[in-house]
């Protein structure tokens, strides 16, 4: 889950920087009427399965201190905009060490969203959180290899529910090392749950992607996802065995079974992604879309697809005329690049429906929404401001800031749900 990393260089994000907790330039999206009207319809739906009012009136006061703190939305900042050094105390422990149950608020927002702002697309993003200690859930040295760098850092997965008009944050995973989970003082410290197991970033994206559908309810949606850093076909073959439809970023040496212009069954011989796709560039088409990372302009991609398949599924489904079908069957290598540059810039791994190579491209580029969304919105809304050790601390923060996200992106919209009041 490859992402361009503008959070690695923003060390007054850690807990003990003073100049953190202080009213800083890092605003909040401005507040407007709509904030309240948008921030009420959502909470009688979020707060639901809270079984006490004192709860649910918490619930409020965290997501207003969200959207109207100063600086980093850490407790204290937005204690000091709502009540005091008491209040300060009572969200402390109504985040990091209460029993409500996040996960159904989670599920509560994300259903809110799909039915006022139906997402294209499920887009899945990295999110690096750099920190200063050691005691933050999750921290590890880790080698960032979108930045080049080893950091001090969590590393979270994040799910988006996107279309070409706004997009907000819906699921989330922490990323645990094994190191983590071996070590028992600091496990049960963090109040890990044992249900926890070690999981690699792919596994995190796939278990929060099939969340949403088989636990949820909410619409399949393609997932667009960057799969380079992880086990690549290891990805594909969860989503597909999980029946998920996908657009999903590859490494240019991964090895497929060219199905144009060859044969695809047993014992085909799989072939790098990116001398499949040289091969045929021929077939580039240009593809007109919309650049929506920097503000709606239009840009003229050279898109080419060949329909390929995963080696294991062609040795073992092979169909008709020696073509693989079923869940290891046919897949869609899509190439693309700017003109007058090197070709292909970007390979892509589809699932092939009837869907043209054009609208499939355009699908990916929604991960230019979620970026600039990311850096519009969440990142000023707290998204990566949680300082405590608590496991389920850190999914309760996250999950009221990508509320808090959901309240000024669809603001920002025009959107107006009618829902009951708070």
């Amino acid at each position: 889950m490859r992402n361009a990393e503008r959070e690695a260089g923003d060390g007054r994000r850690e807990a003990g920087d003073p100049a953190a907790d202080a009213d800083g330039p890092g605003r909040a999206p401005a507040r407007s009427d709509a904030h309240d009207v948008l921030l009420t319809e959502l909470c009688s739906v979020l707060f639901a399965s809270l079984p006490r009012a004192d709860q649910r009136r918490k619930g409020v006061e965290y997501l207003r201190g969200l959207l109207g703190a100063e600086g980093r939305k850490s407790i204290r900042n937005i204690a000091r905009l709502i009540g005091g050094q008491a209040t300060e105390q009572n969200l402390h422990h109504f985040i990091s060490s209460s029993t409500w149950d996040w996960d159904p608020v989670r599920a509560a927002l994300a259903q809110y969203v799909t039915a006022v702002a139906p997402p294209r697309a499920w887009v899945v993003r990295q999110t690096v959180i750099p920190k200063a200690g050691e005691h933050s859930v999750g921290v590890d040295r880790r080698f960032i290899s979108s930045l080049g760098q080893v950091l001090n850092a969590q590393q979270a997965i994040g799910v988006w529910s996107a279309s070409d008009e706004v997009s907000m944050p819906v699921n989330w995973r922490l990323h645990l090392s094994q190191a983590w989970l071996d070590d028992v003082p600091r496990r049960s410290q963090a109040s890990i749950p044992a249900s926890v197991n070690t999981r690699s970033l792919g596994d995190c994206a796939v278990a929060a992607v099939l969340e949403l559908t088989s636990a949820w309810g909410l619409p399949a949606r393609p997932v667009v996802a960057d799969v380079r850093e992880t086990d690549g076909m290891k990805v594909v073959r969860r989503l597909r065995t999980g029946g998920v439809p996908f657009m999903v970023r590859v490494n240019s040496t991964l090895p497929l079974v060219p199905v144009d212009g060859g044969p695809a069954g047993p014992g085909a011989e799989a072939v790098p992604a990116h001398r499949i796709i040289g091969a045929h560039q021929g077939r580039c088409r240009p593809v007109a879309w919309t650049d929506h990372g920097t503000g709606g302009g239009r840009r003229t991609d050279l898109v080419a697809a060949v329909r390929v398949a995963d080696p294991a599924g062609s040795a073992r489904l092979p169909g008709a005329g020696g073509r693989p079908r079923g869940a290891g069957g046919e897949l869609l290598l899509l190439g693309a690049g700017a003109p007058g540059r090197r070709w292909p810039q970007e390979l892509w791994l589809a699932t092939a429906p009837d869907l043209p190579p054009a609208t499939l491209f355009r699908l990916s580029r929604l991960t230019g929404r979620v970026e600039r969304d990311f850096e519009g919105i969440a990142d000023r809304t707290g998204i990566r401001d949680y300082t405590g050790r608590s496991f389920n601390g850190w999914h309760r923060h996250v999950t009221l800031a990508s509320a808090a996200h959901a309240v000024a992106a669809l603001a920002n919209t025009g959107d107006r749900p009618l829902r009951r009041a708070c």
